[in-house]
């Protein structure tokens, strides 16, 4: 019996002790927040490479889609220009490569010239082309490069002269609108015809 004795006091006590751990063990199970359930990891995505940006293109200026005659003939108000280049025979000239420069008068340009010293001229090939050749100058001159100019040399081998002081006038005529492109060249609308001296 003493041997039931101490197992029940050996339980009691144990029983005891346990307790003891439980009530220890409670107030951190109270303060611990419930666990929520683990979370599945979503795949690491695979990065892409890094691509190389491409060197910036330089892209040209946008050109008219024809020549400095295809422009004027599109324009509308260069009727008279084109049938004087006509009866010069310098529309091929104008449609070649270039590059031009031509300071191109409006049919309202060609209008102050008295009519009968219009047709003299569209009737004297030579004179003409001597006077059309007087508005074209070799290469590509744009507004921005004709600032330092005094003179320029035209294709007939004068010079016209060229002041900007006010605006830009080429020999008294006044350049109304600047850098019309075409792809062999540029056009300066003046309000005048021109006259090599």
């Amino acid at each position: 019996m003493r041997t039931l004795s101490i197992f029940v006091s050996l339980v009691f006590a144990l029983s005891a002790c346990k307790k003891e751990e439980d009530k220890s063990a409670e107030p951190a199970a109270k303060s611990a927040k419930p666990t929520e359930p683990a979370k599945t990891a979503e795949p690491a995505k695979t990065a892409e490479p890094a691509k190389t940006p491409e060197p910036a293109k330089t892209e040209p200026a946008p050109v008219a889609a024809g020549t400095i005659v295809d422009v004027a003939v599109a324009a509308g108000s260069f009727k008279t220009l084109v049938t004087a280049l006509e009866a010069a025979g310098l529309v091929d000239t104008l449609k070649g490569d270039g590059p031009f420069t031509v300071f191109a008068p409006t049919d309202e340009a060609f209008a102050k010239v008295p009519k009968a010293d219009l047709d003299a001229l569209l009737a004297d090939k030579a004179k003409l082309t001597a006077v059309l050749t007087y508005h074209v100058v070799a290469g590509k001159v744009m507004a921005k490069d004709v600032g330092g100019l005094k003179s320029a040399k035209t294709v007939n081998g004068a010079e016209l002269t060229i002041d900007t002081s006010s605006g830009v006038k080429v020999d008294g005529a006044t350049v109304i609108k600047a850098d019309i492109e075409a792809s062999n060249g540029v056009i300066h609308v003046i309000d005048s015809v021109v006259l090599p001296k």
